[in-house]
C-alpha cells in the first residue's frame, strides 16, 4: 500500500504542476483545494462515523456549485479547460491518498514512515518525467532557491508530517477542511504578487466552496 500512495503522490503533483502551466494560480487553487468535498463524499460510503448528514449534503452541493462556477469563469484570460481538468484530477489523487491512509495498515505506522514511502516512490518518478514537460530550468533566480528550500522543509517535511498525524487522530473530512485556507491565501497572493485579475465570479465561487466546506464539517 505504501507503493500505491507513492504512485498517487507522484500522479497528484504531476497533474498539479501541469495545471499551473495553463491556468492561473487562483483558479487552480480553488479547484485543487476542493479536495475536502470529494473526500467527504467518498468517506460517507467507506469510512465509519463520517456519514453525510443534511447540512453536510447542502454543504457538498454548495461547494460543488462553487467549483463549477470557477470553471465557467474566463475573466482572467489565462484559464483553460485543460488546466481545470488537471487541477481537479490532482485533487482526486490527493483525496485517494487520504483514504488509503485511513483504510489500510498504513494508518497504524508513524507519520514519518508514511511520508518516506510517498517521497521515496514519487521522487524518482517525478524526476524521470520532468524532462518531458519542458526545459530543466526556467530562468532560475535566487528567490527560486529560497522557494525550493521552503517547499522541502516547511511543506514536504513538516507540513505533511502534521497532516498525516492529524489523519491518525481526527475525522478525515474534518482535517481536510482546514486545507481550504490555502486557496484563500492563493487567490490573494496571486492578485498581490502575480498581478492576476480576479473576476467577481471567482470570488463568488470561493465563497460558495468555503460555505460548503464549513457545512460539511458541522457536527
Amino acid at each position: 500500500m505504501g507503493v500505491i500512495t507513492g504512485l498517487l503522490f507522484a500522479f497528484e503533483f504531476i497533474c498539479l504542476f501541469l495545471a499551473l502551466d495553463v491556468t492561473t494560480v487562483s483558479r487552480a487553487s480553488i479547484l485543487f483545494y476542493s479536495m475536502p468535498v470529494w473526500l467527504a463524499l467518498v468517506a460517507h460510503f467507506l469510512l465509519p462515523g463520517e456519514r453525510l448528514t443534511g447540512p453536510r449534503i447542502v454543504g457538498l452541493a454548495l461547494a460543488m456549485g462553487g467549483v463549477g462556477l470557477a470553471m465557467l469563469d474566463r475573466s482572467g484570460g489565462e484559464a483553460s479547460l485543460l488546466g481545470d481538468a488537471l487541477a481537479l484530477t490532482a485533487t482526486l489523487g490527493w483525496a485517494a491518498i487520504a483514504l488509503c491512509l485511513r483504510l489500510s495498515p498504513l494508518s497504524s505506522i508513524p507519520p514519518i514512515t508514511q511520508l518516506i514511502w510517498q517521497l521515496a516512490i514519487s521522487g524518482p518518478i517525478i524526476l524521470m518525467v520532468a524532462p518531458l514537460f519542458g526545459p530543466a530550468t526556467r530562468n532560475v533566480e535566487p528567490w527560486h532557491y529560497g522557494s525550493l528550500a521552503f517547499q522541502a522543509i516547511a511543506v514536504a517535511s513538516l507540513g505533511y508530517l502534521a497532516w498525516f498525524q492529524l489523519l491518525k487522530i481526527y475525522r478525515a473530512s474534518a482535517v481536510a477542511s482546514f486545507s481550504f485556507l490555502s486557496p484563500v491565501l492563493a487567490v490573494v497572493m496571486g492578485w498581490a504578487l502575480l498581478d492576476e485579475r480576479i473576476g467577481f465570479q471567482v470570488w463568488v465561487a470561493l465563497a460558495l466552496v468555503a460555505a460548503g466546506v464549513f457545512l460539511i464539517n458541522r457536527r
